[in-house]
């Protein structure tokens, strides 16, 4: 199912999001917090697309075995890292082989070891290229999602600059927006207002991630820019065991979602890191108002 199409019934959602696992092991944690996942009906589910090698060139496979065996609508994940133009074209056909209607288009994070982005020769070097892109070779094929930051993208030289990016991805011919992670809300509904100033009028997927391992959480944060409250942060510091950090996670989180909701957000995008238990204590807590 298109996500534009669910999204157009005007109904709080929620979705979540995993990582391409890199051994055998770790395909079957992910299908099996899928089908424990299940049950909360998520509107759709995100495969993000691997740094390189076999988890590639199995995204397709992952995203058809999501709506095949699990029965869930799967968004493939795919990014202009090392790819020509020719190359993304034939990822692109095979998504389709697949069956697969929704895709988040992204430039992606520069290689491991590498300080900046730099496209391969007949590549793309920005994800409004690679959207314009698929829109020329595709037309109508997909629903496109991007990527979105609420406090701006870490290569931005300032947030009027990074909002001028975002427009002119979102004019190449983008469906709706999914935020990187965040820990304050009123870092998204600052950017929501700034976004809508400036005429970018698609749906925008706020992105929410309980904490479950500070130390996990703060390498995230170096890598996307986010930032943790302080308040926030001096009680994880002071968390004497793991599950103390979970619980503060979920109820972050859930106290998060709940504001959002009650602000009129489409919905929340959760990144679950492949793991159930904080995911779906989170949502299980929003029940009354998500349908």
């Amino acid at each position: 199912m298109r996500i534009s199409e669910i999204l157009r019934q005007n109904r709080p959602i929620f979705s979540f999001e995993f990582f391409p696992p890199k051994t055998p092991e770790g395909e079957a944690l992910l299908f099996r917090t899928l089908h424990e996942l299940k049950p909360l009906r998520p509107a759709f589910v995100s495969i993000t697309y691997g740094a390189g090698g076999s988890e590639r060139r199995k995204t397709a496979l992952w995203a058809k075995r999501i709506q095949e065996e699990v029965g869930l609508t799967a968004m493939a994940h795919l990014t202009c890292v090392g790819h020509t133009r020719e190359e993304l074209k034939a990822i692109l056909e095979e998504y389709r082989a697949a069956g697969i209607e929704n895709v988040m288009a992204l430039r992606g994070d520069p290689p491991r070891g590498a300080a900046v982005f730099q496209p391969v020769e007949g590549g793309f070097r920005y994800a409004a290229e690679l959207v314009a892109f698929i829109r020329a070779e595709f037309g109508g094929a997909f629903d496109l999602a991007g990527g979105a930051y609420p406090e701006g993208h870490p290569e931005a030289v300032s947030l009027e600059a990074d909002l001028h990016h975002l427009k002119a991805k979102v004019e190449a011919g983008l469906d709706f927006l999914v935020t990187q992670l965040f820990f304050n809300n009123a870092l998204y509904f600052g950017f929501l207002e700034r976004a809508r100033r400036v005429g970018i009028g698609v749906p925008i997927l706020p992105g929410l991630m309980p904490i479950t391992d500070l130390a996990q959480i703060r390498r995230f944060m170096d890598l996307c820019g986010a930032s943790i409250p302080g308040p926030l942060l001096s009680r994880l510091e002071r968390a004497r065991s793991p599950e103390e950090v979970l619980e503060i996670g979920v109820e972050h989180t859930t106290r998060q979602a709940q504001e959002l909701l009650a602000a009129g957000v489409p919905g929340l995008h959760l990144y679950t890191l492949n793991k159930s238990p904080a995911t779906r204590r989170v949502v299980e807590n929003l029940q009354t108002v998500l349908r």
